[in-house]
């Protein structure tokens, strides 16, 4: 074996930062009745810190994003088309710069309440201003910190050893393990930013990033307690998490070998190519190689790794998604609150219901279809429906969706990985009507 990379210096690198990545990303800690993370309450200390001056920022990071991009729509200075990163955050097409505007104009009226109800109120742009408030302290937590986590070897280490479990069930690497368990303790759209972090670093194909973004990607467990806890069935909360679980893996296992994702090329991102090695070579063992991989990467790790990276995440998503999540995430929601056509199309949806032999079907219809737009949503809708079982299916269904609008789709659609909007659509159908029959079986066997 070569072991040019395996040394005492590499060995302690890979070891300290990855306990520290770890740490911070993966190890549950108590907190109240539930569990927390390091990373989480960093976020909130960031929060707390800045309350005050949130939607503030919030307005100057739309007012800078949207006047620098028209800067360049409108003049295309040589100061952002000849720097990389410049370009990267500000060349727009005239549909994001129109986005982009848009997401001004909205955060100025929610902060100034100024204009109609409908967009400034608390369950539309108010709440896409308040998200994007929570997503500026997501991110000023974790970009600097992601790194020990993703470029500092513990991806390759736990790859190489995962890969005999976690190829064949989900067809994606071993690495694929540490985005499952990052969302399940801390964030599902911290774990779709790592992902197309590692797509992008030539580390997934765009298959793969697609399943593990559209599969992978739960809500944590302490929002699953909310969503219990605003249901009114916390006494229940056990088989609750237990049948997301089941229903989670069940579903990664069908949807990676069905169209849509069985089609998506699996090809790396042509800027970087692979730079992922997982196979095994015969002459040496699992383990020895798994310490061969994560010693190189470690042995790459540096102060330059921890900046550069986590400057292309901040201002990637400073500048580019939070604009997409006011903006649409407004739209969206304005559509679920003032207009019925969410009524109008869920009716199959109730007929569905009705033949699985699901209490209140045509009432509980329209939020299995709203968790398009956002997790919290089905939870708000069925709140006053008196079934305990009812409650418990659309729960579990609203969080197994997977596919919300205004944070985990609308990571997906920026980021480079081939994949659209029709391709989602068509995934949380699929995640929908597939899940439905099981959940139902299981909160029959288990809720009494």
């Amino acid at each position: 074996m070569n072991t040019s990379d395996v040394n005492v210096k590499n060995i302690i690198k890979f070891v300290l930062f990855s306990v520290f990545g770890i740490g911070m990303f993966l190890i549950p800690i108590p907190k109240d009745n539930s569990f927390t993370t390091g990373i989480s309450e960093l976020q909130s200390a960031v929060k707390s810190w800045m309350s005050a001056i949130l939607p503030y920022f919030v307005l100057i990071l739309m007012l800078v994003t949207t006047i620098v991009s028209a800067v360049d729509f409108i003049w295309k200075p040589k100061w952002i088309r000849d720097h990389k990163a410049l370009t990267r955050i500000f060349k727009v097409t005239p549909f994001y710069l129109i986005t982009k505007t848009l997401s001004l104009v909205i955060t100025a009226m929610v902060i100034f309440k100024v204009g109609p109800e409908l967009i400034i109120s608390a369950d539309t742009g108010a709440n896409m201003v308040s998200l994007a408030g929570s997503l500026v302290c997501i991110v000023l937590a974790f970009s600097f910190i992601m790194p020990f986590l993703t470029d500092c070897g513990i991806m390759e280490f736990l790859g190489v050893i995962a890969k005999p479990v976690v190829r064949p069930l989900f067809r994606v690497p071993g690495r694929a393990s540490v985005d499952l368990i990052a969302s399940w303790f801390g964030a599902s759209n911290a774990a779709v930013i790592l992902t197309r972090e590692q797509y992008n670093g030539g580390y997934y194909t765009g298959r793969e990033a697609s399943v593990i973004m559209t599969n992978f990607s739960l809500v944590s467990v302490p929002f699953c307690l909310l969503v219990a806890e605003t249901l009114e069935i916390t006494q229940v909360f056990p088989s609750f998490y237990f049948v997301i679980c089941i229903v989670g893996i069940f579903l990664a296992f069908v949807l990676t070998r069905i169209r849509p994702l069985s089609k998506i090329p699996d090809e790396y991102n042509p800027k970087t190519g692979k730079r992922i090695q997982e196979e095994v070579p015969s002459h040496i063992s699992t383990l020895g190689w798994a310490m061969e991989q994560s010693c190189k990467r470690a042995g790459e790790f540096g102060v330059h790794t921890v900046i550069s990276s986590g400057m292309k995440v901040l201002t990637g998503m400073f500048f580019d998604l939070i604009p997409i999540v006011i903006t649409w995430g407004t739209v969206s929601l304005i559509l679920v609150e003032y207009t019925p056509i969410f009524q109008w199309i869920s009716y199959p949806m109730g007929w569905y219901l009705q033949l699985l032999g699901v209490e209140h079907a045509f009432q509980a219809a329209p939020a299995t279809l709203v968790g398009f737009v956002d997790m919290f949503i089905p939870a708000l809708l069925i709140s006053s429906i008196t079934s305990v079982k009812t409650k418990f299916i659309i729960g579990v269904l609203s969080l197994v969706q997977i596919i919300y609008l205004t944070e985990v789709g609308a990571v997906i659609i920026k980021s480079k990985v081939p994949m659209g909007l029709k391709e989602l659509i068509i995934i949380f159908l699929e995640r929908t009507i597939i899940s439905l029959p099981i959940i139902v079986l299981l909160a029959n066997i288990l809720i009494k």
